[in-house]
């Protein structure tokens, strides 16, 4: 698919360098055009195929995660963060902000290919089967399109046909309408999709069932979220991996409970790095690169250098307090799945760490493998600090009574995206596939849905096999949840732990109505900025300032 991609993005940079006159001389001597292409067979597959790349430009990069992760309650920013207003919500968070302008750009490139697809496919060589499979993969790729412009702008401009010149003008569509055709596309998808595809990482039927239980539980259709979630979970042969640390296995990525994926490659050819046409934003093109920004600069303490097992440390994003006392480590399995609380030497030697004093040291030794860092979410007093022989890094070290960080570069990291089959220690591209649906979030859509239509008991029987599946043997039971304790809060609680960084935060508290309390609640950094009216993002700038009705489509309330 990428080189195929590849092919389309080479014809669309020929046609600009044959216009330039008296610099290039215009020498076409192919004669080939889009129109020209896309009548063939080859064209037409290009064309679909080109439809799948944009979501390598939101899962596994850097500024997707920013605006699915960030001002939520579970993640701030670390001290390598770029782009702080997103995770602020402060003055800053306003139309000249670049990434929300590159998504702007992409996601709406994004729906003009599928427009364009859905438009010149009845027309293409290809049989009648083929076209109605690859109407229905390009259909669900425009529903999925169109979800992450609504939820993240709200009712915004809806183009439904392929634009092939200069637009002057925006209209403002009401939200309805777009989830009107979010639901039909979807529909058509489930109906014409084939349960499997030879090709990994096409969308199936059962992609599509389990992105339309999504949407209908995000505009409150819970009976259809419900029953489109039990079929995905009942009709398939998924199943929740055995462990929650085996989903992470590098060598497991492509395992029984992922539904839907973006899949990497490791070949370092397709891994190119791109910047954005304006080159303001780089683009970490073909690679996976979450592995990157989870991770705490270990690798500026006593005892360790950078290496491949414990990864490049960007320290982009840090867990806020919150996420970190959800866990019980005693019995749930996720913590110590999710976070690396230890780093063993990798530089062997004596080294004079500080004491708490500030003014002292103490020296130690570090042989190969010894205990070289410990993070703790748990308060040490300064003895049990002193006494220990590595750096130890306490939650008063970090955050401060209130969960304010302290400091940004030395916290609990997030380990579970880690890349350990890079080839080397600087290597940024990674060819872990991406999960964009899994098995276990059908299970917490059933639980949220038959909770909201009252079926408390049948809600919480969903919701605690999430549960068993995440405890160390022997604890199943104490992992389980009463039915009269089970609450909407809860249920946040646990896609907290379950799918921590997994690039769904934001839209489920925008959701539940939920992102203001909560944010105001468990991230100190945010909640003194973040009001009602950033459940929605600014629009860009650059976009009203190129239109000619700029008192009909205006600014999002609250920005400027």
């Amino acid at each position: 698919m990428k080189k195929i991609g590849n092919i389309i993005l080479a014809l669309s940079l020929s046609a600009g360098l044959v216009s330039c006159e008296g610099f290039l001389e215009e020498d076409n001597k192919t004669g080939l055009t889009a129109d020209g292409y896309y009548v063939t067979a080859e064209g037409i597959e290009a064309l679909v195929n080109s439809c799948y790349t944009p979501m390598r430009f939101w899962y596994g990069k850097e500024h997707g995660i920013t605006l699915s992760e960030m001002g939520t309650d579970i993640f701030t920013r670390a001290n390598g963060m770029e782009n702080p207003p997103l995770a602020l919500y402060n003055a800053d968070l306003n139309g000249q902000n670049g990434q929300i302008n590159f998504y702007w750009t992409r996601l709406y490139s994004a729906l003009n290919a599928t427009n364009a697809a859905v438009g010149r496919l009845p027309e293409s060589p290809l049989t009648e089967s083929q076209k109605t499979l690859r109407l229905a993969e390009v259909r669900f790729l425009r529903a999925f399109y169109l979800w992450h412009i609504v939820e993240t702008w709200g009712g915004v401009h809806l183009s439904l046909e392929e634009v092939t010149e200069v637009q002057t003008t925006a209209t403002r569509t009401p939200v309805d309408e777009f989830y009107r055709q979010i639901f039909e596309d979807l529909q058509f998808a489930m109906d014409n999709l084939p349960e499997v595809s030879e090709q990994y990482g096409r969308v199936t039927k059962p992609a599509a069932e389990a992105f339309a239980a999504r949407m209908h539980l995000t505009r409150g259709n819970h009976a259809e979220a419900s029953r489109l979630a039990k079929k995905v979970i009942e009709s398939y042969g998924f199943e929740l991996e055995e462990s929650y640390a085996a989903l992470w296995d590098i060598n497991n990525v492509r395992n029984s409970e992922a539904i839907w994926i973006v899949n990497f490659t490791a070949d370092l050819i397709l891994n190119r790095e791109l910047e954005s046409p304006s080159g303001d934003i780089l683009i970490r093109d073909g690679g996976n690169n979450t592995h990157l920004f989870y991770l705490m600069t270990y690798d500026q303490l006593p005892g360790m250098s950078r290496d491949i097992a414990n990864g490049r440390p960007f320290a982009r994003f840090m867990p806020t307090t919150f996420l970190l006392d959800l866990f019980d480590e005693e019995i749930d399995s996720r913590y110590h799945a999710t976070f690396q609380t230890v780093w063993y030497s990798n530089r062997p030697g004596t080294y004079n760490l500080p004491l708490t004093s500030g003014t002292e040291t103490k020296s130690v030794t570090f042989a190969a493998g010894d205990t070289a860092i410990f993070a703790t979410k748990y308060p040490l007093t300064n003895a049990q600090k002193d006494a220990l022989p590595y750096t130890v890094i306490d939650r008063n070290r970090t955050y401060d009574e209130n969960g304010l960080p302290r400091v940004r570069d030395r916290y609990i990291s997030l380990r579970k995206f880690l890349e350990p089959n890079r080839a080397t220690v600087a290597q940024q591209q990674g060819q872990r596939d991406a999960f964009v649906i899994r098995l276990a979030e059908m299970y917490m859509i059933v639980a949220e849905a038959e909770l909201n239509l009252g079926n408390v008991g049948q809600a919480v029987e969903y919701f605690n096999a999430v549960r068993r599946r995440a405890a160390y043997p022997g604890h199943e039971a104490d992992m389980e949840v009463a039915a009269d304790a089970l609450t909407i809060d809860l249920i946040l609680d646990e896609k907290a732990r379950e799918f921590a960084g997994e690039q769904i935060r934001w839209f489920d508290l925008k959701r539940t109505g939920k992102l203001v309390d909560r944010v105001k609640a468990h991230n100190p950094d945010a909640a003194p900025n973040i009001q009602a009216f950033h459940n929605l993002r600014p629009i860009p700038q650059q976009q009203l300032d190129a239109i000619t009705n700029k008192s009909e489509f205006t600014q999002n309330e609250g920005y400027f």
